[in-house]
C-alpha cells in the first residue's frame, strides 16, 4: 500500500469474550479525542450493513448458517469496510477497532472441521494493524462477568480453544495486557501503549495482513509454525 504521511494508527483490540474490549475501546477513543488526537471507534462485526445484519442474527442464535459460510460473511464484513478505513487513516484519524481478522480466525478454527490456514486465506491483504492490544482474561474469569453466555460462542470450553488459537497468531505488534485489572487501571495502561503506537505510525506504510512477504518461520513451545509479519512473537 502507498506511503501515508502523518497517517492515523490502526489499533486493534482482541481477546476472548467479556474481556473488556468494548469498554476499553470506547474509553480510549474518548481520551484520544480529548487530547486533540482524531480517533474513531470501529467494531467488527459491523452489524449495520446488510452482511452485518445476517451475522447479528446468527450470533443471536436466530438463524443457522454452515460454518464455512458464516466465516466468509465475517470476512466480507471486514472487506466492505476497507475503503472507508483507509480514507480515515490517510486523513490522520486513528482507528480503534473492537475485534478484527484475528477474532475471525480464532473463533472459526475453534470449530471442528475448519483449518486455521483455510480461515486465514480470505483475510489476506486486509490493512495490517500497527498494534494488537490483547486483553488477557481466563475464560473462567470471563464467565463470571455480566451477560456471559448471551451469544452463541460464549461457552467456557469453546473459549479455551479460541484462546489457544490466538496464541498461534501473535507477532511483535501484539501487546499482551492483563485484563483482570480495574477498568481505570486497564485504561491507563492501554492509553500509554496507544500513544506510543500513534507516534510510531506517523509516516510509515500501512502493511497488508498475512501477505507472503510477511511470513517467516518461528516456533511456539518448540513447534514450528508460520509467523505473520517480521516480528519476534512476544506473548
Amino acid at each position: 500500500m502507498s506511503r501515508l504521511i502523518s497517517r492515523g494508527a490502526l489499533i486493534v483490540f482482541e481477546g476472548c469474550d467479556r474481556s473488556g474490549k468494548s469498554t476499553q475501546c470506547k474509553k480510549l477513543v474518548e481520551a484520544l479525542n480529548n487530547d486533540g488526537i482524531k480517533a474513531k471507534l470501529w467494531r467488527f462485526p459491523d452489524r449495520d450493513t446488510a452482511i452485518g445484519v445476517m451475522i447479528s442474527r446468527y450470533l443471536e442464535q436466530k438463524c443457522e448458517l454452515e460454518d464455512h459460510a458464516i466465516h466468509l460473511l465475517f470476512t466480507a464484513n471486514r472487506w466492505e469496510a476497507v475503503p472507508r478505513m483507509m480514507e480515515l487513516l490517510s486523513s490522520g484519524t486513528t482507528l480503534v477497532v473492537d475485534r478484527y481478522a484475528y477474532s475471525g480466525v480464532a473463533f472459526s478454527s475453534a470449530k471442528q472441521g475448519l483449518d486455521m490456514s483455510w480461515c486465514k486465506q480470505p483475510e489476506v491483504g486486509l490493512p495490517k494493524p500497527d498494534a494488537v492490544l490483547f486483553l488477557q482474561l481466563t475464560p473462567e474469569a470471563a464467565s463470571e462477568r455480566a451477560d456471559y453466555g448471551k451469544e452463541r460462542y460464549e461457552q467456557p470450553e469453546f473459549q479455551d480453544r479460541v484462546a489457544d488459537n490466538y496464541k498461534l497468531m501473535t507477532d511483535d505488534t501484539w501487546k499482551m495486557i492483563d485484563a483482570s485489572q480495574t477498568i481505570d487501571e486497564l485504561h491507563t495502561v492501554v492509553r500509554a501503549v496507544a500513544l506510543e503506537v500513534i507516534e510510531k505510525a506517523k509516516g510509515q506504510d500501512i502493511g497488508q495482513l498475512w501477505t507472503s512477504t510477511d511470513q517467516e518461520e518461528t516456533e511456539v513451545d518448540g513447534v514450528p509454525r508460520k509467523k505473520q509479519c517480521n516480528g519476534r512473537g512476544e506473548g
